[in-house]
């Protein structure tokens, strides 16, 4: 039996997903989501998701990096699991899910999703950058030019710093004008630069105002997969009522064999 699969992607972070419902899909079938993960051998894609059943929510979302392991919680793929949810008519345009970190809200608006993030208590400012907790651990640095740097050889040099271990760490590079944030990301697991990173984002944008006063704040991103935007609540740099938006596209459908 062949076992149907959706691809994704959101501002160019791209997923492989599946209607696990019947649980048609092994959880623990590492080898075979790496596979299928592969840009040469396999779909590609930067991770695999799986929709389940939820015993209190509308779904639950499970994710895999593209390495085959389970992964933290991962912000454009929250968004298109939610369009992907929609379009099995299991969601009306509001909706509320389970992911790795919790409970999330989100919001649909045609091809735009807005996800609401956990919010973030835990930042703190090092030397060279930020280290800040979205759901997934970030590290931030503020650069002039980060399209135009090489991310792959400087994510990899820092996101495998013994301060960062034993988990690691995902490296985000800016720069910040007039509430728009330029970012390229190395993503651990994924173990490459990819296109966006909706947790990244957030945490860009955190990082962006730790030194701020506390108010209400809009950040448009500029990632080079596309656009995103994110807003929140500050306050004593706890940072609340954080939305993640952007687009999230269906790309094409198949069968695995």
């Amino acid at each position: 039996m062949s076992t149907h699969f959706y691809k994704y992607h959101g501002a160019g972070n791209d997923f492989i997903i599946i209607d696990n419902r019947n649980n048609i899909f092994k959880k623990n079938a590492y080898q075979l989501i790496k596979k299928l993960c592969h840009r040469q051998f396999g779909i590609g894609a930067d991770g695999l998701m799986l929709l389940e059943k939820d015993k209190l929510l509308d779904f639950k979302m499970i994710y895999y990096n593209s390495n085959g392991l389970e992964g933290t919680m991962c912000g454009n793929g929250g968004r298109c699991i939610v369009a992907f949810a929609k379009s099995l008519n299991l969601i009306s345009d509001l909706t509320n899910f389970n992911a790795s970190d919790g409970p999330h809200q989100a919001k649909v608006d045609g091809e735009i999703i807005f996800l609401k993030m956990s919010d973030v208590t835990e930042i703190k400012e090092l030397e060279d950058g930020y280290f800040v907790n979205t759901g997934s651990p970030h590290f931030v640095i503020k650069t002039e030019f980060p399209h135009k740097l090489d991310i792959n050889n400087k994510g990899r040099e820092i996101r495998y710093q013994k301060r960062f271990m034993p988990d690691g760490a995902n490296i985000n590079f800016i720069s910040e004008k007039n509430n728009i944030i330029e970012i390229a990301t190395y993503e651990r697991g994924v173990e490459t630069e990819t296109l966006s990173c909706g947790t990244g984002s957030v945490a860009s944008a955190v990082a962006t105002t730790f030194n701020n006063d506390d108010g209400h704040y809009v950040y448009k991103i500029n990632a080079k997969g596309g656009k995103l935007q994110v807003s929140f609540n500050k306050e004593n740099n706890v940072f609340t009522n954080i939305w993640l938006s952007g687009p999230a596209v269906k790309v094409f459908e198949g069968n695995l064999l």
